[in-house]
């Protein structure tokens, strides 16, 4: 499948600013399941930085904005070619070991309700079956309702009131996991949208959980299976704040204000 992505991301400053520095993860991955086509990103008025490949094999491109400004454009566009390889992260160069995604962080620390899912799967032999019936568990336990949590949400509150996003789902998941000693972390991505009425955000986020002899594994409890061709992986972290695509820092007091645009769209072959 070819894959078309139109992503804007727009900041707006109520006073200008001396200057803004962003760190950006949006290229997409390299693994045997996605070959990238073509792909470009742009800042308005930015100049490109330094660039490196870190240990979870995420590209980081770093940009600056010099002041005074008062407004933010992040464009992407770009086709990239995607494979089924049923959830299977394969071909993906890391120097990251696994055990390192077993620590807590404060979206995704575990309450005594996330420790009982965590139980369904602790005494399990079969990691791979662990990982389906977690984020069964989890699709079962939490509504998908758009704006019924926020950025700052942990994995406890949302499952505690039963409702929220992808990224709730993806927190709740890596939660249970790491409570049953499954290595788990963050993804940030795309997933294919369109006229066909299926219920998702474009700009998408999910879980993967490391199987020994297998590796790691992508679960995707909000849309209740695991990735395929409809997704496109751009980088991993420890919890959403770690994966971002976009972060950054401001020079200047103001307060600022968010608008997203993602079209993914299948492309004719």
């Amino acid at each position: 499948m070819i894959l078309t992505v139109d992503h804007v991301t727009r900041y707006s400053y109520d006073r200008p600013l001396r200057g803004v520095v962003q760190s950006h993860r949006l290229s997409p991955s390299r693994f045997d399941g996605q070959k990238v086509l073509d792909w470009h990103v742009s800042v308005s008025g930015g100049d490109i930085g330094g660039g490196f490949r870190d240990g979870a094999g995420d590209w980081v491109q770093g940009w600056s904005v010099a002041g005074p400004v008062t407004e933010i454009e992040v464009h992407v566009t770009g086709r990239v070619e995607t494979v089924d390889l049923a959830g299977l992260l394969t071909g993906h160069r890391e120097l990251i070991a696994p055990q390192a995604y077993l620590g807590e962080t404060d979206p995704t620390r575990a309450d005594a309700a996330i420790r009982a899912l965590a139980a369904l799967v602790r005494d399990s032999a079969d990691p791979l079956a662990a990982g389906h019936t977690l984020s069964a568990a989890i699709s079962d336990a939490i509504a998908y309702r758009p704006g019924t949590t926020h950025a700052h949400t942990t994995a406890a509150q949302a499952l505690a009131q039963g409702e929220g996003v992808c990224q709730d789902h993806a927190h709740v998941l890596i939660a249970a996991a790491r409570s049953a000693d499954i290595p788990a972390r963050y993804v940030s991505g795309y997933l294919q949208s369109g006229s066909d009425g299926s219920d998702h955000e474009a700009a998408h986020a999910w879980a993967e959980l490391h199987v020994p002899g297998l590796g790691w594994i992508g679960f995707d409890p909000a849309n209740r299976c695991c990735p395929d061709a409809r997704y496109i992986r751009l980088g991993s972290g420890l919890d959403a704040r770690d994966a971002a695509p976009i972060r950054g820092i401001s020079r200047g007091m103001g307060s600022e204000s968010l608008a997203v645009r993602v079209a993914v769209q299948m492309a004719e072959q």
